[in-house]
């Protein structure tokens, strides 16, 4: 009889990336392994829509708790499966119930995966007022509990091994065959400079956004914003596509310079640099901040750059901009860096392993 393997994640499938890119596309190779594998998300597609909405505070009360009684529903059928995966987190609020019943009641054991510093506190504008509902002490306990952590960096296994020994890195991964299977044309007489985030990451683009001003005096381009809000910043030049999945690699192609400014603080040192992986893998010359798990991926001038201020973004943008050769040499030695060590070819030995 197959193996079987339940996922418990906090999204619908196919909607947050941290999701899709960690472990949703892997399931097809699970399966095609000989696993039989079920995702459980705790909010269910209809729950997951006005979930960052500001106000509609009855509905994501009444949300919550249809998502709790399926929640405890699931607790019934766990000894059906031989290995349990838990991304994030199992409940969205709320002490980690549900994983100390798993641990510790049921005695199963559980593989625990993250990618962002999830302890830390960090929330959007429109959930502020439930964000102390997070219990962001319980990841701590979660690890403790856990069979085996899996992390997407150096940073955050270094949190990790001080409750529990059995961690891997695993990094956050790219699809070059199925997904991000296109590569920009330097050959366009147009230049685009993007960002591609949620509206949670939207906050560091008044960092650019000088920059930008600066550079749009001296350069005609556009600045591509692709998310699923509108971004605060105002320029002349900027563009704003909404994030479809049905288009995301074709909107992601057509940009000639990717750029991700980050803030450098204990949150933003969590983060996997998935930006910068998304833009390597279509051959975009990528300028990201000197931060965090960026400082792992980007050997500076190679494959692409690290920027720690103003000036530092403006020199190596004008630099991109006036050179097509030069972002043909980084993008193509960013594109092998993806194939090398972050594509989901390079690491499938690694994800497998996890459950043998």
């Amino acid at each position: 009889m197959n193996k079987r393997i339940i996922f418990i994640a906090p999204y619908p499938t196919s909607q947050a990336p941290s999701q899709r890119f960690r472990f949703e596309q892997y399931l097809a190779i699970l399966e095609n392994d000989g696993f039989q594998v079920e995702v459980h998300p705790f909010l269910s597609a209809k729950d997951w829509a006005p979930l960052y909405k500001k106000g509609s505070f009855l509905r994501k009360g009444i949300s919550m708790l249809r998502s709790f009684a399926r929640r405890f529903g699931l607790l019934f059928k766990l000894r059906k499966f031989d290995s349990i995966f838990i991304h994030r987190e199992a409940s969205m609020i709320g002490p980690p119930i549900f994983e100390f019943i798993i641990a510790k009641i049921l005695r199963r054991k559980y593989i625990y995966d993250f990618d962002d510093a999830i302890w830390l506190p960090n929330y959007s504008e429109s959930n502020a007022k439930f964000h102390k509902l997070k219990a962001y002490g319980k990841v701590k306990r979660i690890i403790k509990w856990a069979d085996k952590i899996c992390v997407g960096n150096e940073y955050l296994k270094n949190y990790a091994v001080k409750y529990n020994p059995n961690v891997q890195v695993i990094p956050t991964t790219i699809d070059l065959l199925n997904v991000h299977n296109q590569v920009t044309d330097d050959n366009s007489e147009e230049i685009i400079i993007g960002w591609t985030g949620s509206h949670t990451t939207m906050s560091y683009l008044p960092i650019i956004a000088p920059v930008l001003e600066r550079l749009a005096k001296n350069f005609h381009f556009k600045f591509r914003v692709i998310s699923n809000q509108p971004p605060s910043i105002h320029l002349e030049n900027l563009e704003f596509i909404e994030w479809k999945k049905e288009t995301e690699i074709e909107d992601l192609a057509a940009i000639s310079i990717g750029i991700m400014p980050l803030k450098d603080n204990p949150w933003t040192q969590g983060k996997c640099g998935f930006k910068g992986l998304q833009y390597m893998a279509l051959k975009i010359p990528s300028v990201l901040s000197n931060v965090g798990a960026n400082k792992e991926i980007i050997s500076h001038n190679n494959n692409g750059y690290l920027c720690d201020s103003e000036e530092e973004w403006y020199r190596t943008l004008c630099e991109l901009i006036k050179n097509i050769e030069l972002r043909k040499l980084i993008g193509e030695n960013g594109y092998q860096t993806i194939k090398k060590n972050y594509s989901v070819t390079a690491n499938k030995s690694k994800y497998l392993a996890l459950f043998q």
